[in-house]
């Protein structure tokens, strides 16, 4: 008896082949590691990754480079003659209103950070996590913003902080670049929390948390890697930023480093060796920023791209 009723289930069993005869003759796709590797793909592969790394590097070091030839040293840059000198940065640092420069880019830069972030996380948590009257057209203002160019703002960011007196000062600028950096990184925290269980809000109201404690005690924690791409696009935003700091600022004392430098830049001549010598200090703190902040980097961007 039990055998007739193995019998019966087997010829009951539908065959995978039959069902899906594609995938049965199917051949196996072997996936080559990299000892399998064949030495002439090895080799291309190899040489290719050099090239990009030297194309990648080859402009900073010709930069460093000619901010140690001294004054006149990048006229003839391929010449060994006069050996590398430090009379370049000697220059700036000493003869130069460049540490005020510096200081004032790094005051604004730093504060645009704490403030750009700040709102950028209040706002993507509110757009992710509330439904609100308008919310929709929130999302579509923090858009849209993102689609003007930066001459068509200047004018009117430039009569409204006149109304409010807040031209040539550090309030000012710093207002004017997060209008430029907290779209975009609402949006991206806005993706960033959508990825985070909505469990963990109810959570922290059932322990007793507010809305605003939920959002600090619980879901910031979590965000790391999302506050970490804002505060590098933050901090790029001002610390790179041209026409604003041009068109808002007048004062020598509150000139930032991207309008003090063109002081070097004559009518009839460039300081090309002061540039390089500036341009080699400049990127120390973008540099270490980005040092403290690469390992959430990737995490934070794809994260807040693939949600929507």
């Amino acid at each position: 008896m039990s055998a007739m009723t193995e019998s019966r289930h087997d010829s009951a069993r539908p065959d995978r082949a039959a069902v899906n005869p594609t995938q049965a003759h199917r051949p196996h796709r072997k996936i080559r590691g990299r000892d399998e590797r064949s030495p002439l793909a090895s080799l291309g592969l190899h040489a290719a990754l050099i090239g990009a790394a030297v194309i990648a590097v080859f402009p900073i070091a010709y930069m460093m480079f000619i901010s140690l030839r001294g004054r006149d040293g990048w006229t003839t840059p391929t010449s060994a003659e006069g050996g590398l000198e430090i009379s370049n940065y000697t220059y700036v640092l000493t003869e130069t209103e460049f540490p005020r420069w510096f200081a004032n880019s790094v005051l604004i830069a730093l504060g645009t950070t704490a403030l750009g972030v700040f709102i950028a996380a209040s706002t993507g948590y509110a757009i992710s996590r509330m439904r609100f009257p308008g919310h929709k057209s929130l999302m579509w203002v923090l858009l849209v913003t993102q689609m003007f160019p930066v001459a068509v703002l200047i004018v009117a960011l430039y009569n409204i902080l006149g109304g409010l007196g807040l031209l040539d000062s550090y309030v000012g600028l710093i207002l004017t670049y997060c209008s430029v950096s907290v779209p975009f990184c609402a949006w991206m925290m806005k993706g960033y929390f959508d990825t985070i269980p909505y469990e963990i809000d109810e959570a922290g109201r059932v322990d007793g948390l507010t809305p605003f404690g939920t959002f600090y005690r619980l879901i910031l924690p979590l965000a790391k890697p999302g506050l970490a791409v804002t505060a590098f696009y933050s901090f790029i935003t001002a610390w790179g930023e041209v026409a604003f700091a041009r068109a808002f600022l007048s004062s020598d004392s509150m000139l930032t480093l991207s309008v003090g430098l063109q002081s070097f830049i004559g009518q009839h001549k460039a300081e090309w060796g002061y540039l390089a010598a500036s341009a080699v200090i400049i990127t120390i703190p973008a540099g270490l920023i980005f040092l403290l902040v690469q390992r959430n980097l990737v995490a934070g961007l794809t994260a807040g791209g693939t949600k929507g």
